[in-house]
């Protein structure tokens, strides 16, 4: 189907490199390695765990304190001065920091030749819903109102969290170009089939993890809150063209798939990539052909839709 707005744009689904079947095998087990024998905290386990992608050649990263926000600046040598993007990390609102995905963010900005700015938004272990989407929002804001153009991606949470942003962002009427979801996490009622299907494959994600995770950003709010789920907003005619790329083997499989099909139907244009054997966020992991190829998709759907 054609990819036009109020059309939701279901590609086939992306075949595995041939190259990657044997490197995805043993990248599951590298998993499986990893988290049964790192030692630490959980905040500090996933992030040495997010910390490996590596740096891209070229690309410089400086710390912010409070302006745009709190949070890790990643910039290529000549960045175009008119455009930036908001990166809103995973982690399940409970771990990750920005610094620890400087090595993920700047692969993306060398594809993209813009500053990313990837915010340092509270974990649920320091307060519950919606301090963070508060922050999230009012960073987009401060970066509207300094560049022409400004686009949004987020992974697994953070790419919940970005469709709730740009959600809260374009009722205020705050303008944003585009919006990339990998792997998001839309729907805390975890009604989507995958969530039971794909429960025992999936490498990475677990559903009574996950319910913990959403039970502490919750607090008192019901599961199914927009703002906690975006999937069941009124609002998602209000999104900007969004490109959702998710890995046909993770739990989280139907939340990237009813949101594409809901954004649709709302009368927006959501475009979906769904490839063939890989797991959640699979995209970090640079070294998979299919990951750098959805880095390169992600690249051109954003220089297709920045606001002139």
């Amino acid at each position: 189907m054609k990819g036009a707005f109020g059309v939701s744009n279901f590609k086939p689904i992306i075949p595995i490199d041939e190259s990657d079947i044997a490197a995805a095998r043993a990248l599951r087990i590298e998993f499986a390695r990893f988290w049964s024998t790192a030692q630490g905290e959980p905040e500090d386990i996933y992030d040495q765990f997010i910390a490996l992608t590596p740096m891209a050649p070229g690309i410089a990263t400086r710390e912010s304190v409070s302006d745009p926000g709190p949070g890790w600046w990643c910039e290529p040598a000549e960045a175009n001065a008119d455009r930036a993007i908001l990166y809103l990390h995973g982690g399940g609102y409970v771990v990750g920091h920005a610094g620890a995905y400087r090595g993920f963010v700047s692969q993306i900005t060398a594809r993209t030749h813009v500053s990313i700015f990837a915010l340092e938004y509270p974990l649920s272990t320091q307060a519950s819903l919606p301090v963070a989407l508060n922050l999230a929002v009012a960073t987009l804001e401060r970066l509207a109102s300094r560049f022409t153009s400004v686009a949004v991606i987020g992974d697994s949470a953070g790419g919940g969290l970005s469709f709730a942003t740009v959600l809260e962002a374009r009722r205020k009427h705050i303008p944003v170009s585009a919006l990339v979801a990998l792997s998001p996490w839309t729907d805390f009622t975890f009604s989507g089939a995958s969530a039971r299907d794909m429960a025992v494959g999936d490498p990475l994600l677990d559903p009574a993890y996950l319910r913990d995770c959403a039970a502490r950003y919750l607090g008192s709010a019901n599961p199914a809150d927009p703002r906690a789920s975006p999937l069941f907003s009124a609002d998602l005619k209000l999104l900007p063209p969004t490109l959702i790329q998710v890995g046909s083997d993770e739990i989280l499989l139907d939340d990237s798939r009813r949101m594409a099909a809901a954004i649709a139907g709302a009368g927006g244009h959501a475009e979906i990539e769904v490839w063939q054997g890989m797991h959640h966020v699979f995209p970090l992991n640079i070294q998979l052909a299919s990951a750098r190829r959805s880095l390169d998709h992600a690249a051109a759907f954003l220089a297709k839709h920045w606001i002139k």
